[in-house]
C-alpha cells in the first residue's frame, strides 16, 4: 500500500535503548533540557512546558528519551521515560532534594518520596497512546494502562492505530514507499522529505513544506482526493508536533466532517480521535468548551451510525466529562476575573 494511505502498520521492532537527557525546573516560567532554555507560555505551567518539549523530541526521534528531572520548584528529581508515541512515565518514585542539592541517579533513588506535584510527581491521566491528557484535566484516580480500547475478559481486544497515532506510525516507520494509488506518484518525492524533516526534528520546516504541498496538490488533483486528504491528515499532526493544537483541532475535524460525508466512517473517526487528542492539549477553558461543543456535536452524531464510533463509547465519555471540568474551569476564572 501507498506510504501516503497510513495503511501498513510498522513492523515489530526492537525497543531503542532511551537517549537520557538532564532537566532542570529553576523556576516558575524557566527550565533547561540538557542545556537548552525552556520558557512557559503566558499562562502555562513550566512543568507543562517542559513535558511537551520532551514528548516532540521523543516523536521526532522515533525513540524514548529518560529524563532526570531536577524540579527546584517542587523540591524533588523525578525520573520519566517519555516513549516514541509520546506517552510518559514514571521509572521510579519521586526524591525530596533541597535546591541546591545535587541529584543522583534516578533510577535508584533513595530517601523519602516527596508529596506528589502538580505535574511530574503525579501519574497524568492516559488518553491515547499518543499522549497524555493536561494534567488539569486529569481525574485523581487515573491510572490506567496507556491504551484507552475496551478490554475482554480474556485479552485485549485489538483495534488499529487510529488518529495521531496511525499517523506517527506511518511517519516513524521504516517502510519503502509504494505508488498504487493514483496520483500518489505526484506526491512521493515532497512526503518523503516531509517525513525526513518530521523525523530530524525540524518541525517548521516540514509545516512548511506540507503546507505548501498541500496547495500545488488540491490544485492538481483535487481537494477532496484521497491522498490529498492523506497529506492533510500529516499537515495536522505536524501543527500538533510544533505546539499549535488548535490549528491540529481544526484541520483534523475539517477532514472528519469531509470523510463523514463520504460514508468512509472508518477514516472519519480517526480524524475525530486526532481532533480530540488535540483539543486536549488547548488550556485556556473558554478556548476549549468552543471547540469541545463542536467536536462532541460531530462526534456524537459519527456515535449514532453504524461504524467504529458507535463501537467505542468511552472515549466520546471522557471527553463529555472533559467539558464539565472545563465549564467549572471556566466558572472559576470568570469569577475570579
Amino acid at each position: 500500500m501507498s506510504r501516503l494511505s497510513f495503511e501498513k502498520k510498522r513492523a515489530q521492532q526492537p525497543a531503542a535503548h532511551p537517549a537520557v537527557v538532564a532537566v532542570r525546573v529553576s523556576g516558575p516560567a524557566g527550565a533547561s533540557v540538557d542545556g537548552a532554555d525552556i520558557v512557559a507560555a503566558p499562562g502555562e505551567q513550566i512543568q507543562q512546558a517542559v513535558l511537551d518539549h520532551l514528548q516532540r523530541l521523543a516523536i521526532s526521534l522515533g525513540a524514548p528519551i529518560r529524563a532526570t528531572i531536577h524540579d527546584e520548584c517542587a523540591g524533588c528529581v523525578v525520573p520519566l521515560e517519555v516513549s516514541a508515541d509520546g506517552s510518559s512515565r514514571m521509572t521510579g518514585e519521586p526524591v525530596r532534594v533541597a535546591a541546591n542539592e545535587t541529584p543522583g541517579t534516578a533510577d535508584a533513588p533513595t530517601g523519602t518520596p516527596p508529596e506528589p506535584t502538580r505535574r511530574f510527581g503525579t501519574p497524568p491521566e492516559p488518553t491515547d497512546r499518543f499522549g497524555p491528557a493536561p494534567v488539569m484535566d486529569a481525574p485523581p484516580s487515573a491510572h490506567s494502562p496507556v491504551s484507552t480500547e475496551p478490554e475482554s475478559a480474556h485479552a485485549p481486544t485489538h483495534t488499529p492505530p487510529r488518529g495521531f497515532d496511525a499517523v506517527a506510525e506511518e511517519v516513524l516507520g521504516d517502510e519503502p514507499v509504494t505508488e498504487t494509488a493514483e496520483g500518489a506518484e505526484l506526491l512521493t518525492e515532497p512526503m518523503t522529505r516531509i517525513n525526513d524533516a518530521v523525523r530530524a526534528g525540524r518541525i517548521e520546516a516540514a509545516a512548511e513544506l506540507a503546507d505548501r504541498t498541500v496547495t500545488e496538490a488540491s490544485a492538481v488533483l483535487g481537494p477532496r482526493h484521497a491522498e490529498v486528504l492523506h497529506l492533510r491528515e500529516l499537515t495536522a499532526y505536524i501543527a500538533y508536533l510544533g505546539g499549535d493544537p488548535a490549528r491540529a483541532f481544526h484541520l483534523s475535524l475539517d477532514l472528519a466532517r469531509l470523510r463523514r460525508q463520504a460514508w468512509d466512517m472508518e477514516a472519519a473517526y480517526g480524524n475525530v480521535r486526532s481532533a480530540a487528542t488535540a483539543w486536549r492539549a488547548v488550556r485556556e477553558p473558554e478556548e476549549g468548551l468552543r471547540m469541545g461543543r463542536d467536536l462532541i456535536d460531530l462526534w456524537a452524531d459519527l456515535a449514532a451510525e453504524p461504524g467504529p464510533a458507535a463501537d467505542d463509547p468511552r472515549p466520546l465519555e471522557s471527553a463529555r466529562a472533559r467539558m464539565i471540568r472545563l465549564t467549572d474551569r471556566a466558572s472559576r476564572t470568570a469569577q475570579e476575573a
